[in-house]
Order: structure tokens, then C-alpha cells, then sequence
């Protein structure tokens, strides 16, 4: 055989085994990215399933609330619990701190092998023990008017000056507030709600503390002010039961925050069932029942599901009027690995 041919069948050789070397690997890419794309199908299929479950539990558990919040309106009307008055040592008031969701169940406790661990917590707050901005602009219907309510801008005031808060910031919200107010007024006179669009180029008005930022307020002095404050779909008295002694230092004109924090301490002993024993408590303070109040009918409901790395928050306004107890607006939150000791966004300041 000559070196020529000898060369020549070398060649064809390594052309073959090169060819061989670009199928497998060729195959083995494909192979790869088949399976790839499988397991993102299923983990996919498997993050839907988390969430839809998740969604089914917290609206279980948010109908839970519902029921506490009716059973307790029922209570009240029934002449038990202090009558109509809502305070902090009822049922509603105790948070749920995280607990795993077998320990609800009467049946079926033990998890089936492969079967994620399911923890829930949840806590209801009383909306009206916090200054609601609503107030503010209020015309003699109890809808929005452009309008500065007087007693309102005091209570905001004194609350500013007992926060340390940039007087500068509330003036600027005043202005923003009156000017979304008016627009609102103006694109649909017939509502006095927040939510109405701006014919001239203001803001809306927010419906959640958080979006105060919208109007002018820092990150900072919303954080700060969300404890104090709430913005609720009409005109709303504050709960003397259940606000802080910031809020009620704040609504109650002449009263320093010595005795509003005197008062606090004392109606840890017993609440009060009307607003003669509040009155007499407060040294004789005047109270009105178009701000204060002893009784709620606005609630804010937190709850938090955990399913192994993955968490589902939602909050809710809801209203409560005798036993009809409805929604009026709800927002779900999802994440992954929460930061540890987090608290929730609805919890206010309790004594």
C-alpha cells in the first residue's frame, strides 16, 4: 500500500471519529436542554400549585376573621362584652402568632411523606383606633370636600409635633390632599371617594397609608406616621379603646400626652362602655361622638401563609355593620425567604 492511500485512509479516519465526537455532543445538548426545560415545566406547574394553595388557605383564614369580627358585632348586640363597645381584650384583638396549619385540622394530622410543611399567622386591628385622613376634607354630607376641617388639622398638628415630624411635610400633604380632593370632586361630585381621576393633572387620592408618598411625604415620615394614621372609605370617629395614647393626645384638644397616657394605663383595667365614662377618665374632657367613639366598625386584617421557602401575605379592610361583615378592598402579597422578626405593615402602636 502505498504512503499516499495510507495518509488518505488516516484522514477519512479522523473526519469520522470528529463527526462521531459533533453527533454526541450535539445529542447530548439537546438532551440537555429537554430536560431543562422539563424540570422549569415542573417547577413552574409546582410554584402555581403553591400559590393557588396558598390563595385557598388565606381566604379561608380571612373568612375565619370575618366570622370572629360577626360572632363578636352579635355578642355585642346580645348585651355581652360592655354592649356595643369594642376594645382590646376581646377575642378579635389577639394576634395569631405563626402555628402550623396540621395543629387546625381535626383529622388528618400527620403529613404524607414529600408533603410541605404549611405555617399561617394572621392578626386583626381596629382601623378606627387611628386618625382617619379621611376627616380631613369633609363636607356636612360625610363625603370629600375641598373643604379644611379645623379640628381635623389640629389633631394632625399636634400629632407632627409629638412625632418630631417636619411640619413642612404635613403643609405640603395639606395642599396636595385639598388639590386630589377638589380634582375628584369636580371629575364625579356624586362620590366622595378616593379613587376618582384627576381632570387636572393632581394626584389621586390615596386609599393606603403607603401611598401617601404620592402626595409629597418621605419614606421616612410615612414609616413613621403609618402607626398613627389610616385612610378609610368615609368619615370615622376614633375609637378611644384601642388608639394609642399618640392618637388620642392628638384628637382630644387641651389634653397633654401625660394623661392621655394615664388614660391608656387605666383602660387596660376595664374599658369603657360609653363616652361619659371616657369623658370622666380624661378629667372631664369634652368628646364628640363625630370624633370619638367607643365602638368600631372598620377592621384591618393581616395574615401571612409560609410554605417551605415561599410566603403569601394578604391584607384587608373590612367593614363591619352590625352582622353584615363585607370587604372593602383586599391585597395579596408573595415572596420568597422573608427577613426574620418582620412585623406586620398593619400592627399599630398598642399600649
Amino acid at each position: 500500500m502505498t504512503p499516499h492511500l495510507t495518509s488518505n485512509r488516516k484522514a477519512q479516519s479522523g473526519a469520522a471519529l470528529i463527526s462521531a465526537m459533533l453527533v454526541v455532543t450535539l445529542v447530548a445538548t439537546l438532551a440537555s436542554v429537554a430536560l431543562w426545560q422539563q424540570w422549569r415545566h415542573v417547577e413552574v406547574e409546582s410554584a402555581e400549585r403553591h400559590r393557588v394553595q396558598s390563595s385557598w388557605l388565606l381566604n379561608g383564614a380571612l373568612d375565619w376573621s370575618r366570622l370572629i369580627l360577626r360572632e363578636d358585632a352579635m355578642a355585642g348586640v346580645a348585651g355581652s362584652s360592655g354592649g356595643n363597645a369594642d376594645h382590646l381584650a376581646e377575642p378579635w384583638a389577639l394576634p395569631l402568632k405563626e402555628a402550623k396549619l396540621s395543629t387546625f385540622l381535626a383529622q388528618d394530622q400527620q403529613l404524607r411523606e414529600g408533603d410541605p410543611e404549611v405555617f399561617l399567622s394572621g392578626q386583626i386591628t381596629d382601623a378606627q383606633s387611628r386618625i382617619n385622613l379621611t376627616n380631613w376634607f369633609e363636607a356636612s354630607d360625610g363625603k370629600v370636600s375641598a373643604k379644611m376641617n379645623e379640628p381635623m388639622q389640629l389633631a394632625l398638628v399636634r400629632l407632627f409635633n409629638v412625632l418630631d415630624l417636619p411640619r413642612a411635610e404635613l403643609e405640603r400633604l395639606a395642599a396636595a390632599w385639598r388639590a386630589a380632593a377638589q380634582s375628584a370632586r369636580l371629575s364625579n361630585p356624586a362620590m366622595g371617594q378616593a379613587s376618582q381621576g384627576t381632570a387636572s393633572g393632581a394626584s389621586l387620592l390615596p386609599q393606603q397609608v403607603s401611598q401617601l408618598q404620592w402626595l409629597g411625604l418621605s419614606a421616612d415620615t410615612v414609616q413613621r406616621l403609618s402607626p398613627y394614621v389610616t385612610i378609610l372609605p368615609e368619615v370615622t370617629p376614633v375609637n378611644l379603646n384601642t388608639a394609642s395614647a399618640e392618637v388620642i393626645y392628638a384628637t382630644v384638644p387641651g389634653l397633654d400626652l401625660a394623661a392621655a397616657q394615664q388614660f391608656v394605663q387605666q383602660r387596660t383595667r376595664a374599658h369603657f362602655s360609653n363616652l361619659t365614662d371616657a369623658s370622666k377618665a380624661l378629667g372631664g374632657k369634652t368628646l364628640e361622638a363625630r370624633w370619638h367613639t367607643v365602638g368600631t366598625r372598620f377592621f384591618e386584617v393581616w395574615g401571612r401563609l409560609r410554605m417551605e421557602d415561599r410566603t403569601q401575605e394578604e391584607t384587608a379592610l373590612i367593614l363591619r355593620d352590625t352582622g353584615n361583615v363585607t370587604f372593602v378592598w383586599r391585597q395579596k402579597i408573595a415572596g420568597i425567604l422573608p427577613p426574620s422578626n418582620r412585623e406586620s405593615l398593619l400592627q399599630s402602636s398598642q399600649p
